[in-house]
């Protein structure tokens, strides 16, 4: 699962990083993460907050196509799942220039959005959580709880990258020493 979380900058933080976006209404940086089925990181990504989620994907892709490269091509695909913001066409036409192979080793499949109708037919309005997606809802919760990572106080997006991978380092140790 891919997702991007859009966060304020403080003060602190550089002038590479203090950017405005215009969809989330945030100046500051984006996170753009890509999770396996449990919420683990796969990859882990920074930019600028006006780059959209479509690039931010592609840049995290290209900085580790090696791990693409090296995937058997006789094994399954990797179902990579996308929600509603991302353009699964042209990722993959911009992945392609890069790898060519790529879309014989992954396949993109964007997230059921559900309508105000089926809302209404179950009782409920608002913010409804989406089959498998509240994973990566709750991976981008899971980086909330590191106070430092509640907004970007760093100076370059190579440091905010690291402060995210550092914390998601924390709480896979921290799952490790409790079994």
């Amino acid at each position: 699962m891919i997702d991007s979380q859009a966060v304020k900058n403080t003060c602190n933080a550089g002038v590479e990083s203090k950017v405005f976006c215009f969809y989330k209404a945030t100046n500051g940086i984006k996170r753009h993460l890509a999770v396996d089925s449990l919420g683990f990181p796969f990859f882990t990504h920074c930019t600028k907050a006006n780059v959209s989620d479509d690039q931010g994907l592609i840049e995290m892709f290209t900085e580790n196509i090696d791990y693409f490269k090296s995937k058997p091509m006789n094994v399954p695909k990797i179902t990579i799942l996308l929600d509603n913001g991302y353009h699964p066409d042209r990722i993959r036409q911009e992945l392609e220039k890069i790898y060519p192979q790529i879309m014989s080793k992954i396949k993109f499949e964007l997230s059921d959005k559900p309508t105000k109708a089926e809302k209404a037919s179950v009782g409920k309005s608002g913010f409804v959580p989406i089959k498998a997606r509240w994973v990566i809802e709750r991976s981008n919760a899971w980086v909330e709880r590191c106070k430092i990572l509640v907004k970007n106080f760093e100076k370059t997006l190579f440091n905010a990258s690291t402060k995210l991978n550092l914390c998601f380092l924390r709480l896979l140790l921290i799952r490790l020493a409790e079994n």
